[in-house]
């Protein structure tokens, strides 16, 4: 699977811990930075280029992260086509996919600790929406607000 990853300064480590695993677990990546440690960077100028690859197809999936995961989460569900989701536990990382069609998971690298995180991505990462009538019709309310 294609995936796009992301995070600013306070996600860093986590980043590239999860590239090494994910690669290591035969994705292909698309890292959107940073590449080193910038402590005045903001999370915008990574989470977006992310989201936008999201909604466009260039990847398939996301993994935002920040220091809460609460910015990534914000800037992310800006961009037209993301269903993005903060998660911290196993039932929704694979429910936000099965049910809501979740495009991008959310991680606040201050909160999560590695083990957690990389259980969560895996979790995502194997979900499949699950296309049934009642979550399409609540997707539809959902995208109709976009417009």
């Amino acid at each position: 699977m294609r995936i796009g990853i992301a995070a600013d300064h306070a996600g860093l480590a986590l980043k590239e811990r999860l590239i090494k695993e994910l690669r290591e677990s035969g994705h292909d990546i698309l890292d959107f930075g940073p590449s080193s440690l910038i402590p005045e960077d903001d999370y915008p100028d990574y989470i977006v280029p992310l989201a936008r690859s999201v909604a466009n197809s260039g990847v398939e999936r996301g993994v935002a992260i920040c220091g809460s995961g609460v910015g990534a989460c914000v800037a992310a569900n800006k961009v037209k086509g993301v269903r993005a989701a903060l998660v911290h536990e196993i039932f929704s990382a694979h429910q936000g996919m099965e049910d809501d069609d979740m495009n991008i998971i959310c991680f606040g690298a201050r909160v999560l600790g590695w083990a957690l995180a990389w259980d969560l991505t895996k979790a995502f990462l194997a979900a499949r929406y699950i296309d049934a009538e009642r979550h399409q019709r609540r997707l539809g309310k959902v995208k109709a607000l976009e417009n």
